[in-house]
């Protein structure tokens, strides 16, 4: 008896670490302002191992594919993503526009994300705006919603 529960305890063990999740990829997240306390907080970004072998071959395809067509001077597109957050943090919180929101950023293949509670629908559409002036970035996905009781349209922490 007590080699299957020892058994079925491994098991169960084997199952939590295998649904950890980790940013094997680097992929820069930070938090940019926080004047709207109850925003609902993203979940950092973060894989499996299953999807991050997945994740792997299309990061390579598409990563690359931005260098072979002369759209990109670094070979892979992933790679300006570490330089692109920091600035785009800057961007936002000098610009004062934004001062009373809560957002979060992501960079993904030189796609900003932007997460998080903002007062208006305006303001998401000016911060929008706004990162789509950075150096470099080539996109901006909006997941911005106006106060804080809707409901995300990202994975929460």
């Amino acid at each position: 008896m007590r080699a299957v529960v020892f058994l079925l305890g491994l098991a169960l063990c084997a199952g939590a670490s295998a649904q950890e999740r980790r940013n094997a990829f680097d992929d820069p997240f930070l938090q940019v302002t926080s004047a709207l306390p109850g925003c609902p907080v993203p979940r950092p970004p973060g894989f499996t191992e299953e999807e991050v072998r997945r994740e792997a071959h299309v990061r390579a395809q598409h990563g690359n594919s931005c260098y072979r067509s002369g759209r990109c001077r670094l070979p892979n597109s992933y790679l300006y993503d570490r330089e692109i957050i920091p600035r785009v943090r800057q961007h936002i919180r000098l610009d004062g526009r934004f001062d009373d929101t809560s957002v979060w950023i992501l960079g993904e293949r030189r796609l900003v994300t932007l997460m998080g509670c903002v007062r208006t629908r305006e303001q998401s559409e000016q911060m929008e705006k706004a990162v789509l002036l950075v150096d470099d970035v080539m996109g901006v996905i909006n997941f911005l919603q106006v106060g804080t009781t809707a409901r995300p349209k990202y994975p929460v922490r």
